[in-house]
């Protein structure tokens, strides 16, 4: 009798061990420790000169300012109708292919390496109307019909409409790899004491700053903005408040696919070589920068990609160089959506998420 005692004892001791927070807990503190061993370790060896620090984060902020402007996107089409958006990455993908065809016509006829800033321009807007105009034809054709339907209907067809989208450019515009012509804006650094910047990340984190402000102004401050705000809280008494659901819900749809295709021109500008797979893995990266930030939050959204880009940029370098790994830089994926995952378990709504009612969640 003692022994079965004692047997239930020790099965309640491993199942209050096994219980989920303690493993949590577990798993937070292996984490914290393996994380600071492996940055201890970078800066203690030097592996790094302070030169190569500030690169580090300089790039990172660059792409991190293209993953927040991909990720607001799926945060302002969550918040509203609460289901996400998985053709948003070819929408992002848009606006590259025709910022290419508009910047590779230019260059043919003179006019890029004569008017680059108006060049720029052209190209730019090019891309931003014209994902805005996918984003559009998508919801209208595609999401519209499903609106009352079960939430996880418009789920699959993002899906679907997403491998759409992909396979119709891929016939359009071919399968091969483009490369964007090198704008003459886009060359050299300026230097700022002893470091130096190139003039890309210039363009891309300042057009990306000045994106997220305006639209942050727009949804704030003006009355379109109030409506989406009150939309995303609830559309049934919005609607009775003689707000035009469906008008709020195509420019969402319209604000993020324009944000999306800035995106892909300053995607296409800094990377170069785009095709009709290219907004598959940037889509990938910015929902998770949007999950990261807490999904339905836009300062999350822009939180978010800027944190992901760092922890890419960083992460390699600082953790796993400490660590003894191979090339670090060749696990930039595995970083981001590792963090993604601690961040999740430290903080399940996100960085700036909250939580949810019971009848949004």
């Amino acid at each position: 009798m003692n022994y079965s005692n004692l047997l239930r004892g020790l099965a309640n001791i491993i199942r209050q061990l096994f219980q989920i927070n303690n493993v949590l807990w577990v798993l937070r503190i292996a984490t914290v420790g393996v994380v600071v061993w492996g940055s201890v370790s970078t800066l203690i060896a030097g592996t790094f000169t302070l030169s190569q620090w500030i690169d580090f984060v300089i790039f990172g902020l660059s792409q991190g300012s293209v993953y927040a402007l991909i990720a607001l996107g799926y945060t302002m089409v969550y918040g509203i109708l609460r289901f996400i958006n998985f053709a948003h990455g070819e929408i992002f993908m848009t606006g590259t292919i025709i910022g290419f065809l508009v910047s590779d016509a230019l260059s043919k006829s003179g006019f890029w390496a004569a008017y680059p800033f108006l060049s720029l321009v052209l190209a730019l807007f090019s891309a931003m109307l014209s994902s805005a105009l996918v984003a559009v034809i998508v919801e209208r054709l595609a999401y519209r019909p499903l609106r009352n339907a079960p939430r996880l209907i418009p789920l699959i067809t993002s899906i679907g409409m997403s491998f759409v989208l992909q396979n119709i450019f891929r016939g359009v515009f071919g399968a091969g790899i483009k490369t964007y012509p090198a704008s003459p804006l886009f060359k050299g650094s300026h230097s700022i004491g002893n470091f130096s910047i190139n003039n890309s990340d210039i363009w891309v984190i300042g057009t990306a700053l000045l994106m997220m402000a305006g639209l942050y102004f727009f949804v704030e401050r003006t009355k379109v903005g109030k409506s989406m705000r009150a939309v995303a809280e609830d559309k049934e008494i919005a609607a009775l408040m003689g707000i035009n659901v469906d008008r709020v819900i195509m420019i969402t749809f319209i604000v993020g696919g324009l944000l999306a295709g800035t995106g892909g021109f300053l995607f296409g500008q800094v990377f170069r070589s785009v095709n009709y797979f290219s907004g598959f893995v940037p889509g990938i990266k910015a929902f998770t920068a949007a999950v990261l930030g807490g999904i339905g939050n836009v300062r999350g959204a822009m939180l978010g990609g800027l944190v992901l880009g760092l922890a890419e940029s960083l992460g390699p370098a600082l953790v796993l160089a400490g660590l003894g790994i191979p090339a670090p830089h060749q696990l930039k994926d595995v970083v981001a959506f590792t963090v993604l995952v601690l961040v999740l378990i430290f903080r399940p709504t996100g960085l700036l998420g909250e939580h949810l009612s019971e009848e949004k969640a």
